[in-house]
Formats: C-alpha cells, structure tokens, sequence
C-alpha cells in the first residue's frame, strides 16, 4: 500500500502543468487531493474529473494565494472535505504577467508561498510535509545568473525558498518536514514557453546544457516522490541538470 494511501494533499496552482499532473499522481497513489485554481474552475474541475473518474477523491478549490482568506478557506476545505491536511504542495508561481503589478512576483513567489505555509501548517497533521517547488534558474541565481526575462521570477522564487527554509524549525516544532525540489525548465509548461518566445533559442540552450529536459510528467513524478522520501527536513533534491548549475558555483 502506498503511503500517500488515505492522506489528504493540498497542491496549490494545480488546475495545469505540473500542479495538475502532480495532483493526478497523488490521487493515483490514494491520496484525498485538493486542487487549487486562481481563475480558471473550468480547468480545475476537469483535474478533479480525471482524478474521480479513476475512483479516486478531489476537490477544486478556487484560492487566489495573494488573499490571505482565500488561503484559509483553502487549507480549511482539506480538513472539512477529507478530515485532515498530511501534505501541502507549494507549486503555484509566476511573476511574469504583464498586468498584475510590478511586486506581483514578489507578492506571490515570497509572501503568499509564506502565508500559504502559516495556514497550512496550523492545520497539519504531526507526520506532514511541505513541498516547495522550484526551478534550478531561481534556486541557484545568486550564483548563477539567468535570462533577463525571468529574473525578477527567479530572484522572487529564491526569496520564497528562503522564507520558508528560515522557518524548518517552526515545522519541526509541530512534527512537519519541509523539502525543496527543483528542476530546470520544463518542457511543455507556459513558463518556458513564454521564455523561449521572449528569447527565442532559450529551451534549445538549456536542453543542450542539461543534456535533457524533464516533461511535465517526469518532474511531476518527482515531486510526489519527495512528499514520502526518506530525506532530512531541509533538504533539496535537484531534479535532472544541475550539473552546469553546480560547475558554475564551485560546488
């Protein structure tokens, strides 16, 4: 029996790409999934389909992470639906968009994967999880510099990572690790899409450097790896081409 079986996941930003493969996966390993959305419920609700439709449990939340509120009625809906909160996913990230304001980055990446943490963990169950989900150009941008394009999302992420990271031991305290898992980009997700549009060339170069790109699949499979992995809390699990990343700061 998987030992997802019976726990409850919430899996923010999962109405698509990664988050929606990853909520897919821990429903097919018997996890109760939350499936978390900003705007599109259509999008969400067919996530929940897939997931029912396999005689597994799902419901769509509708949450925008940069509302305190919403966040709370998020986390409470796991525990009203499915009894409990084991695993909390933090997926959902952005900065990129061109009308939400100049500190939307910041506001999501930083303080709502924050936010998201202190609601999550006032509901979570001793023995729980936190996820947090990156990608190598932001966890190693202090060192290693990135397109221009995305570096203000990478610099936000990375202020995210160590916002949450600063907190291990209020985790600790209440019996939750915390891992972080983070891969290059990621074939076929709206962010490199976008990167690749704005500098064309820029998925090629990276799947030379990396050798191969992970799919949205693949890494998914990762990430539901990391929730039941017998790791230290704290720890960072580089997902496929980090090498380059690695030469680059001497490690």
């Amino acid at each position: 029996m998987s030992a997802l079986a019976g726990k409850t996941a919430v899996v923010t930003g999962s109405s698509r790409g990664v988050g929606a493969a990853t909520a897919a996966l821990l429903a097919e390993q018997g996890a109760n999934v939350v499936v978390n959305y900003r705007q599109k419920a259509p999008r969400a609700n067919k996530v929940v389909s897939g997931i029912q439709e396999k005689g597994r449990q799902a419901v769509a939340v509708g949450a925008d992470l940069t509302d305190a509120d919403a966040v709370a009625t998020l986390m409470d809906t796991a525990v009203d639906t499915f009894g409990g909160l084991d695993l909390l996913v933090l997926n959902a990230s952005g900065g990129m968009e061109k009308d939400l304001g100049e500190d939307y980055a910041m506001r999501l990446n930083r303080d709502a994967q924050s936010d998201a943490l202190t609601a999550g963990l006032a509901r979570m169950t001793n023995g729980g999880r936190v996820v947090f989900v990156t990608s190598h150009q932001a966890h190693f941008i202090d060192d290693v510099e990135t397109m221009p394009e995305y570096e203000q999302v990478a610099r936000s992420k990375r202020a995210g990572e160590n916002a949450l990271t600063a907190r291990i031991k209020e985790m600790s305290a209440k019996g939750v690790s915390f891992v972080v898992v983070s891969a290059d980009m990621i074939e076929g997700t709206v962010t490199a899409t976008l990167l690749d549009r704005a500098r064309p060339g820029a998925l090629e170069a990276r799947r030379e450097a990396a050798g191969k790109l992970y799919s949205v699949e693949e890494f998914a499979a990762e990430i539901v790896r990391m929730a039941t992995a017998d790791v230290e809390t704290g720890h960072v699990e580089l997902v496929g081409g980090a090498e380059d990343f690695l030469a680059r700061t001497g490690a």
